[in-house]
C-alpha cells in the first residue's frame, strides 16, 4: 500500500517534467520558426531589391508563375492589370532576352538575383544543350517553356522553380 502511494506522486512528478520539457521544446521550436520566418522575409526583401536591378518590369504589378510538368515546366510572367500595356511590353522584352540566354547556358541574371548556389542553377547551365527552351507571348505577358527528356535536368529545373517561388515570395507562385 505504501508503495502505491509513493508511485502516484512520482508518476505525477514525471508527467510534470515531461510536460515542462514539451512546453520548452515547443517554445524553442516556435522561436526557431520565428527566426526562420524572419530570415526568409529578409532574403525575400534582398531578392526583391536585386530583382529591380535585373528585371525591367515592376514586381509589385506583375506575377511570376512556375508550373512543373513531367518533362520540365512553364515559367509565366503576367501583368496583374491586363490593361497595363507598359508592364506587358517590359515582360515580353525581358523574357525574350532570358530565353535566348538560357538557350546558350547563360543563367547570369538569375544567378545575380538569387546567388550562384541557387538550387538547380548549375545543372541547367551545364545541361542547357539538352533542354528545349521556347519563348511565347501570353495575353498579359509572356512565358518560357522548358522541355527535356533528361531526368536530372527535369529535377534541376523543378528545384530551380521551387527556389524561385520561395525567393520571390508574394511575387511568385506555383502554377
Amino acid at each position: 500500500m505504501n508503495l502505491k502511494k509513493r508511485r502516484i506522486p512520482l508518476l505525477l512528478a514525471g508527467l510534470a517534467v515531461i510536460g515542462a520539457a514539451s512546453a520548452a521544446g515547443y517554445a524553442l521550436g516556435g522561436q526557431n520558426g520565428q527566426n526562420e520566418a524572419q530570415a526568409l522575409a529578409a532574403r525575400q526583401a534582398e531578392i526583391t531589391a536585386r530583382s529591380r536591378q535585373v528585371m525591367p518590369f515592376d514586381l509589385e504589378r506583375t506575377t511570376h508563375r512556375f508550373t512543373k510538368s513531367a518533362t520540365g515546366g512553364l515559367q509565366t510572367v503576367t501583368a496583374d492589370d491586363p490593361a497595363d500595356a507598359q508592364q506587358v511590353t517590359l515582360i515580353r522584352e525581358h523574357l525574350t532576352k532570358e530565353a535566348a540566354g538560357f538557350s546558350k547556358g547563360d543563367y547570369g541574371d538569375p544567378a545575380s538575383i538569387h546567388g550562384g548556389e541557387m538550387p538547380g542553377l548549375r545543372g541547367l547551365e551545364q545541361g542547357h544543350t539538352r533542354i528545349d527552351i521556347r519563348y511565347a507571348e501570353a495575353p498579359t505577358g509572356a512565358q518560357i517553356t522548358y522541355t527535356s527528356s533528361d531526368p536530372a535536368l527535369i529535377k534541376a529545373l523543378h528545384a530551380w522553380f521551387d527556389a524561385q517561388v520561395t525567393d520571390h515570395g508574394q511575387h511568385a507562385e506555383h502554377g
